[in-house]
């Protein structure tokens, strides 16, 4: 099987590192695709669930933009809705219409939602969310999981890095993930003092293997926080709609009282949304809190085109399946080279491991392998599914794992 080159990806990177800080920042760096060598830093076109980088290899998209392609790329479906929407209007002095159609179509169906309020990007709104709690207890304080992601403003990272001071985090209190005791104790310890609990559905680190909630845990800290007068908010940016069309939640059967979405609501077109219950409502509209094109109406008719179509096709569904025609593929694949691929996460969203090397190089070393022949893998991060992955792209697939399979155990 041929294997990739990319010389204009980095002659362009060569070039964008004299102009660009890092070249290419944030989660999109190459510094944690190990080698970097083996990766493509540019993409020219995409479709469906493949993209072509600068020098023309095609790849079958295991990233899927890191989240955002849910139904495909160049999706017609959804990209003509806003061709059309943006027609007419978009970046205008008031608001379209389709704003409000968004806002009545999410609060119907996201369960246990009264309102919803648009902005751009994940950060945003868990940003919006905390703000909204602190207005509505009066309390300062947050408890946020070790290790959970929320976005990069400072308030999300830690003060030993660059451009985060200690009074960012001055009001972070953080607390084990499936610790529901430690939760407990952490709020005695606070009493009166704590606004919002944070925490994604399941726990989603990069670089480790995820893990599901404990039975018994999300009832434990819900019941927690409404005896405490505590507000519950799920960071959903990741997961949402692809676990249930209802929100993450419902998957996991308990209620909070803020739900932060992203990633998949528009198929790539920008818009994150904070979908809350009814007695939240007056604080959050007393927070001031907006930005110069959180109203542009494309996206926003982007986002009800798209989920209306994954409620059409039952898209978590879809992608469920999907993944685990992926992942049990893999995993027979690695047993019969004698290695071990560990699956953690949902099917839709999996997080994959070798851990026949605790050094980790060999997960490296078989994603790098696999990618250098089609299948793009990263090795840090969750992988996703969409509804474009078809039967035949995970076939193909397979056969790429299969032969980077046979490189790392010839070279082991």
């Amino acid at each position: 099987m041929k294997t990739y080159r990319y010389e204009n990806s980095q002659k362009l990177f060569a070039r964008a590192a004299k102009v660009i800080p890092c070249g290419i920042y944030g989660h999109f760096s190459p510094a944690p695709l190990i080698p970097t060598s083996a990766y493509p830093f540019y993409v020219e076109r995409a479709k469906k669930a493949h993209f072509w980088d600068v020098d023309g290899n095609e790849f079958i998209d295991y990233m899927c933009a890191y989240g955002p392609m849910v139904l495909g790329y160049g999706y017609e479906p959804v990209d003509r809705v806003v061709r059309e929407q943006v027609s007419q209007a978009d970046c205008t002095s008031a608001p379209a219409k389709v704003m409000v159609e968004l806002a009545e179509y999410l609060s119907d169906l996201v369960q246990g939602g009264a309102w919803s309020y648009f902005a751009k990007n994940g950060n945003d709104v868990t940003t919006y969310a905390l703000m909204v709690a602190r207005a509505a207890t009066g309390r300062d304080r947050i408890v946020r999981v070790a290790g959970g992601y929320h976005g990069v403003a400072p308030w999300t990272q830690t003060d030993d890095h660059p451009g985060v001071t200690q009074a960012d985090t001055s009001n972070n209190l953080t607390v084990q993930w499936n610790d529901p005791e430690g939760f407990k104790q952490l709020v005695s310890d606070h009493k009166g003092e704590i606004a919002a609990f944070i925490a994604t559905p399941y726990h989603h680190p990069t670089f480790q293997d995820s893990e599901l909630p404990a039975p018994g845990y999300w009832k434990s800290v819900q019941e927690i926080c409404n005896r405490e007068g505590i507000v519950l908010v799920v960071d959903d940016v990741r997961c949402g709609f692809r676990l249930d069309i209802r929100g993450s939640h419902a998957y996991f059967g308990f209620q909070p009282d803020l739900v932060c979405f992203c990633k998949a609501i528009s198929n790539g077109h920008p818009i994150s949304a904070l979908v809350g219950v009814e007695s939240l409502k007056n604080a959050a509209s007393k927070v001031f809190y907006t930005g110069s094109y959180w109203f542009t109406a494309g996206p926003m008719a982007g986002a009800l085109a798209t989920m209306k179509e994954l409620e059409r096709v039952n898209g978590p569904k879809v992608m469920q399946a999907r993944g685990k025609e992926l992942t049990d593929g893999l995993a027979d694949l690695a047993r019969s080279y004698g290695f071990t691929l560990k699956v953690s996460g949902v099917h839709s969203m999996p997080f994959l491991r070798l851990v026949d090397d605790e050094t980790f190089t060999l997960h490296q070393d078989w994603c790098a392998e696999c990618t250098l022949r089609g299948a793009y893998f990263t090795s840090h991060h969750n992988w996703f599914l969409s509804v474009a992955h078809t039967s035949e792209d995970i076939k193909r697939t397979l056969e790429i794992a299969d032969e980077a399979f046979q490189v790392v155990k010839k070279n082991r």
